[in-house]
């Protein structure tokens, strides 16, 4: 079937209208709200690292009162190709810092819905160094117990991914979010990968 088999209101439908505006008027609303979801979920790892709110950090593990939110999760990392590595990364400043910063910028961005972009990007390096230092591939670790894979190559880490992603494509902080206003600022009109 070619396009000019179409009726004419679907050609409308798939040339002039914006991609963004193409499809159900349910989506847009759906995306916002795994935006704002995805979000609390950012800013919750990084509220309960800092100030240790008692989850998954302890207060006297709280990144304010010197712990390091880095040394727990890759100072045990025994799989991957990339274990000696993120070990030896684990509690330094610098992995510390960045880790941190990276669960509230991408946190704030998808829940103002601003520079998702770069969300996306900062989200894709952080998920995917998460993915490698749990490597779901491994059935047991460098010491031989068991890895409690489910999966060897879907976990959260890669869902959460693929979702931040999807969200950046598809502007999503465009609605119940600062997206379009953010838009419109100079500095973002001159750098669209600041979208």
């Amino acid at each position: 079937m070619s396009i000019r088999d179409r009726s004419p209101s679907t050609q409308t439908f798939l040339s002039d209208r914006p991609a963004n505006e193409a499809a159900e008027p349910g989506r847009r609303p759906a995306l916002a709200i795994l935006r704002i979801v995805l979000g609390l979920t950012f800013l919750w790892a990084f509220f309960d690292k800092a100030f240790g709110l008692g989850y998954a950090t302890s207060p006297a593990q709280a990144w304010v009162g010197g712990g390091s939110p880095t040394k727990g999760f890759l100072g045990h990392v025994q799989v991957g190709p990339l274990q000696s590595m993120l070990r030896d990364w684990a509690g330094t400043g610098w992995a510390d810092g960045l880790f941190m910063l990276a669960l509230l910028g991408i946190g704030l961005a998808l829940l103002l819905g601003v520079g998702l972009r770069p969300a996306a990007v900062a989200g894709t390096i952080l998920l995917a160094l998460m993915w490698i230092a749990e490597w779901p591939l491994a059935r047991t670790t460098s010491d031989g117990t068991a890895t409690s894979s489910t999966n060897p190559l879907l976990d959260y880490h890669l869902v959460y991914l693929v979702a931040i992603v999807v969200l950046a494509a598809f502007a999503a902080g465009d609605t119940w979010g600062l997206g379009r206003r953010w838009a419109r600022l100079e500095l973002v009109r001159r750098n669209s990968w600041l979208r």
